[in-house]
């Protein structure tokens, strides 16, 4: 199945005054201070709904998959929800993709938040649902673990629709982009973490890479594992027709490091190739549109919109 391009109709609305987020827990467990995330929203003009499987735990997931697929669609339908912000990460999102239902989802728009194995969501969800996600941060990581900005700026400015077409996606001074492969390219911004991306390979989740910019990140791999998942894309014909790659943070590994890997994997394509944006495992960690149409220009070290991310 080719990738469903967004239509307007897709779109959601913009974050209003006052929304609600619904905090779900698609992948594994956590701990939650239910008072303290509810300060933290209150404190920025929102409101939050803990969904049922947030405080389920059935050893490494959030309760049992049908519990966390009910709350996923819940928050989707339920028309008091603006928004919906994974509690963390860790495994089982995969777990579900067989059984979202892609036409409730459709009908109903909404920004879906989060990152690591939540990738598997995100390209699901761009890809039969034709919705934009936002690789972002997630509430017990990053929110209330108070990482530093623009982790939060980055991500409300989005959602508050401040940053549509032809913005430039900003990305901190204090961490220097480095051009791999010069150019510039646009398409549609998918991807995630490696790791997950290579795992939902033949999957209803799997990615479909075809005139998309490439985003990847990961975290606990070292080089020689990276190269093994690269290449399991390479040979899988999911890097054919890509037409640039942005990579994010893979904790532990130096852009310097994993320069002649890049180079490697990606030189034969001719693209251009952006390292080092602040995106995924790190602090900060800037939020991304997946789905949304990007302009990648790896001498200007940018990353421009070319289209708006809501209705209106």
């Amino acid at each position: 199945m080719n990738c469903v391009e967004t239509p307007d109709s897709c779109l959601p609305v913009a974050l209003p005054r006052n929304a609600c987020f619904a905090i779900v827990a698609p992948a594994g467990p956590a701990r939650l201070d239910a008072q303290k995330a509810s300060q933290w929203f209150a404190s920025r003009g929102y409101r939050c709904r803990l969904f049922p499987g947030v405080s389920q735990s059935e050893g490494y997931l959030a309760g049992p998959d049908q519990q966390r697929l009910d709350d996923l669609h819940a928050a989707f339908v339920d028309p008091g929800i603006d928004a919906i912000l994974c509690m963390r990460g860790g495994y089982g999102s995969m777990r579900l993709l067989d059984r979202l239902d892609f036409d409730l989802i459709r009908r109903h728009p909404k920004p879906l938040i989060g990152y690591s194995d939540i990738t598997a969501l995100h390209t699901a969800l761009v890809r039969h649902a034709g919705l934009i996600t936002f690789h972002g941060a997630m509430l017990n990581a990053d929110l209330l673990g108070a990482k530093q900005e623009p982790t939060v700026g980055s991500l409300f400015e989005q959602l508050a629709g401040k940053r549509g077409e032809g913005d430039v996606l900003a990305h901190p001074d204090a961490y220097p982009l480095t051009c791999v492969t010069p150019g510039m390219a646009s398409g549609r911004l998918l991807g995630g973490n490696l790791s997950v991306l290579c795992a939902t390979l033949g999957t209803p989740g799997e990615i479909d890479s075809q005139g998309c910019i490439l985003f990847i990140e990961d975290v606990n791999e070292p080089l020689y594992r990276v190269d093994r998942l690269l290449t399991q894309l390479r040979l899988a014909g999911k890097l054919e027709g890509v037409r640039g790659v942005l990579v994010g943070d893979f904790a532990g590994i130096t852009v310097p490091a994993m320069t002649p890997l890049l180079k490697d994997i990606f030189g034969p394509l001719a693209v251009p190739v952006l390292a080092g944006w602040r995106s995924g495992h790190c602090d900060p960690n800037l939020c991304l549109p997946l789905g949304a149409r990007v302009r990648l220009d790896s001498v200007r070290l940018s990353l421009v919109l070319e289209q708006d991310l809501f209705k209106g």
